[in-house]
C-alpha cells in the first residue's frame, strides 16, 4: 500500500469509528485529564507498511472537534501536513500494530487498571482464574486461567516500545503499563472495545477478591 493510495473514505471511516468509541469510553470517565489514546489501523494489513489514524496529543475527549485525529505511518510519523501532535505514546502503538497485526488499540486510564498493575507489579502479571469473562478473548476452557502481563511505566516512550516484543502474549491482546493503564487491541474496533470492556470487568474482580481474601 502506498499512502498516496489512501482513500478518503478510508480516512473518514477510521475518523468515525474513533469519534464513536471516544465518546462511549469519555462517558465512562475513563479519559481523565486528556489521558489515554485511541487508534485504527487505515487502508490494509501490511505488516511492511501502514499507517493509522490516532488521537491528537493534549485533546479533552469528552468533546469533539475537527482537529482530534491524525494519520501516522508505521513508525508514527504524520503522513499529512498538520499542525498536530500525535500521541507522546504512539510508538507503543507503532509496536502492537507490527507485532500483532491488529486492527485498532484503545488505551484508557482508570482507578482499577493503575491498582492491580501495582498490586501485582512484583510478580510482572495480572493472574485471573475462571472468570467467565475470560471467555471474551475466545479462550474457552472451563475454568481457564490468564495472566495480563505487566510493563514498567517510563518516562522516555521508545524504552517500554522496545518491551512490547517481550511482553505480547497470543492468546492475551492487552498489556498493563504500571501504574498508567491498559493497552487493549483487538481485530477491529468492535472487537478492541470488547476485549477492553473485559479487561476492566477482570481488574475491577480481581482487586475486589483481592480485599475480600484479606
Amino acid at each position: 500500500m502506498s499512502f498516496n493510495e489512501l482513500r478518503l473514505e478510508d480516512k473518514q471511516q477510521a475518523y468515525a469509528e474513533l469519534k464513536e468509541i471516544k465518546s462511549v469510553l469519555a462517558a465512562r470517565g475513563w479519559f481523565p485529564g486528556t489521558s489515554g489514546n485511541l487508534s485504527v489501523r487505515v487502508g490494509g494489513f501490511d505488516p511492511a507498511q501502514f499507517a493509522f489514524a490516532i488521537t491528537a496529543s493534549g485533546k479533552d475527549k469528552s468533546v469533539h472537534t475537527p482537529s482530534d485525529y491524525l494519520l501516522v505511518d508505521g513508525t508514527g510519523r504524520p503522513i499529512e501536513t498538520t499542525g498536530l501532535k500525535p500521541s507522546a505514546e504512539t510508538l507503543i502503538h507503532c509496536e502492537i500494530y507490527r507485532l500483532t497485526g491488529a486492527g485498532a488499540i484503545f488505551h484508557v486510564h482508570t482507578v482499577f487498571n493503575n491498582l492491580v498493575s501495582e498490586l501485582f507489579w512484583e510478580r510482572g502479571s495480572v493472574p485471573v482464574d475462571g472468570v467467565e469473562l475470560i471467555k471474551a478473548f475466545n479462550i474457552w476452557e472451563e475454568e481457564a486461567h490468564i495472566d495480563i502481563p505487566i510493563l514498567p511505566n517510563y518516562a522516555d516512550i521508545p524504552r517500554i516500545a522496545k518491551l512490547v516484543e517481550g511482553a505480547i502474549q497470543p492468546r492475551i491482546p492487552g498489556i498493563l503499563l504500571r501504574k498508567h493503564g491498559i493497552y487493549a487491541w483487538g481485530a477491529n474496533a468492535f472487537e478492541a472495545k470488547r476485549h477492553l470492556e473485559a479487561f476492566e470487568f477482570l481488574f475491577e474482580y480481581v482487586y475486589r477478591w483481592e480485599l475480600l481474601k484479606k
